[in-house]
């Protein structure tokens, strides 16, 4: 595993036989830019090829998982292809063989929920709150989470956080199963704990159900994946999303109503 560079916004470090990936931007709330998913889309392809990391850790500094896609970044490099870095960031995420646990503090908005339906254990923090606010942004779910969350909470419950887009509480992610525990002390110590415990077991056995468990849904997942990137990427260039992005910029309401 290469070394870390203190300068960047991904923090990546080895604890044993644990990777940390640690959103480390919290001047920005960790908003996520295109070259931190390049840099955790790398760092979780050489974790599945080293045999001495068992298992990986997500986490974000200042007290913040992350706010999500950084706008401004986005809109000046916005992914024109399939092959652009927060897609295979996704691609690694749902091809990782090896147990995958996050530590949820603050917001976790847009990917930073997606991301965790991947994720094998997930600990929010009593602080943790979860948004999904594709829609608001004129843009479409990502993830596989168009798939999944129906598939987790029937579709009525769903709709409600994918069309809506409104936030909700820890208690609330852990009710409708995105989220393993609300945890009331140190979350991180806790999920590196719970990593931890995972990386002590048989290794080959630890893959070996993990791939079990998520093999009826592989498919049905790589499918969305790609459905998900072909309607988003179309989004992105839609009078709808330029509308909520200007909003955004000029901190005001996006206003859809001209739009049919």
């Amino acid at each position: 595993m290469p070394a870390n560079d203190p300068s960047s916004d991904l923090h990546v470090a080895r604890l044993g036989p644990v990777l940390e990936i640690c959103f480390d931007r919290p001047k920005r709330k960790n908003a996520l830019t295109q070259e931190m998913y390049r840099l955790a889309a790398e760092a979780l392809a050489e974790a599945e090829s080293d045999p001495a990391v068992r298992a990986v850790l997500f986490s974000g500094a200042g007290g913040v998982f992350t706010s999500g896609n950084d706008l401004q970044d986005f809109a000046q490099s916005p992914p024109t292809s399939p092959d652009t870095p927060v897609l295979r960031f996704l691609q690694a995420l749902v091809g990782a063989r090896k147990p995958l646990v996050a530590a949820v503090e603050g917001p976790a908005v847009g990917i930073g929920t997606t991301m965790l339906l991947h994720c094998d254990l997930v600990y929010a923090a009593p602080s943790a709150r979860f948004r999904l606010p594709f829609v608001n942004l004129g843009l479409c779910p990502e993830g596989a989470s168009s798939l999944l969350l129906p598939r987790m909470m029937g579709h009525a419950r769903a709709a409600e956080l994918l069309l809506l887009g409104a936030a909700f509480s820890a208690a609330h992610a852990h009710e409708v199963g995105i989220v393993t525990a609300v945890v009331e002390d140190d979350v991180v110590a806790h999920a590196r704990a719970r990593a931890g415990d995972l990386a002590a077991l048989a290794p080959a056995a630890v893959r070996a159900s993990k791939e079990l468990m998520k093999r009826a849904d592989a498919g049905a997942v790589e499918e969305a994946l790609r459905s998900e990137a072909e309607v988003f990427l179309a989004r992105l260039r839609s009078p709808e999303a330029a509308e909520a992005f200007k909003a955004f910029f000029e901190r005001r309401e996006p206003d859809f109503s001209t739009f049919s």
